[in-house]
């Protein structure tokens, strides 16, 4: 671990600096024991092979970090065996009633679903969600790609937290109710100028987790995040009342992932 400091917040946000396979052996820094989480939700790299870094010009929208990780894992084989590892470890952390969410895209979804199959068992699958997100460019020699997606397994099917999540109704005959959510997750990405846009790339928008930390565990649980980056995992599980708890290799991703979940628990 680079750094074993945690730092917690007075209503629940655990930060740590270090690698997701070693802060979770060590209970990140202990605060987390056997059996404890009640979610784990991965933003884990999609391996594009590309240095992510954060848009030009930043500062002039108020953005607080100017941040860069190389997203690379080598083959796919050797991406999904690097998150085989790591889950592995995660699983004597979990409740009963957990859940794992792995947040991924075209390029490994279906081998790390099969992966997925493997560590925690098919029948402990819950839900391929769709994040459809709309912005960004579109190609000329194929359907354009306008969506994630959010893998659901539990540890026990007859015990797994679930609170369906409701979501405004866009039909006449329900206009002005709510219906719940379906496996389509339609919420717009960050656009440049977005208010909570903090300069972190590949930042999720606090709507999406929200939706996903109420949804996938009880008020009052540990949520983790492993690959923290921003942060928004964190404060949308202090927010709703939950202990916060993530790690992150980057320095500058444990200051501001720190600095937004100490915030949320002030209120």
């Amino acid at each position: 671990m680079q750094s074993g400091e945690a730092e917690r917040g007075r209503a629940g946000a655990v930060v740590v600096r270090g690698d997701w396979l070693e802060v979770v052996r060590g209970g990140f820094d202990g605060v987390v024991g056997p059996a404890s989480v009640d979610m784990v939700y991965a933003d884990v790299p999609f391996n594009t092979g590309v240095v992510k870094k954060s848009p030009p010009g930043g500062k002039k929208v108020g953005r607080v970090v100017d941040a860069a990780y190389g997203d690379a894992l080598g083959s796919t084989g050797e991406f999904v065996a690097w998150l085989r590892e790591r889950l592995e470890a995660t699983k004597p952390l979990l409740k009963r009633s957990a859940n794992v969410l792995i947040h991924c895209d075209w390029r490994t979804s279906h081998r790390v679903r099969v992966m997925l199959d493997e560590v925690f068992g098919e029948d402990r699958f819950v839900n391929h969600l769709i994040w459809s997100y709309g912005l960004g460019g579109s190609s000329p020699r194929r359907f354009a790609r306008k969506h994630d997606d959010v893998l659901v397994y539990c540890v026990e099917p007859g015990e797994a937290y679930f609170e369906p999540p409701r979501v405004r109704a866009t039909s006449n005959r329900l206009k002005g109710r709510t219906k719940k959510a379906t496996d389509v997750l339609e919420i717009p990405s960050l656009n440049n100028m977005a208010k909570e846009r903090t300069g972190y790339p590949t930042q999720k928008p606090l709507e999406l987790l929200e939706m996903l930390v109420v949804a996938c565990s009880p008020a009052g649980g540990v949520v983790v995040d492993p690959c923290c980056g921003s942060g928004t995992t964190l404060v949308a599980a202090v927010k709703h009342g939950r202990l916060a708890v993530g790690c992150d290799v980057s320095e500058k991703a444990v200051r501001l992932s720190r600095e937004r979940a100490l915030a949320a628990v002030r209120g």
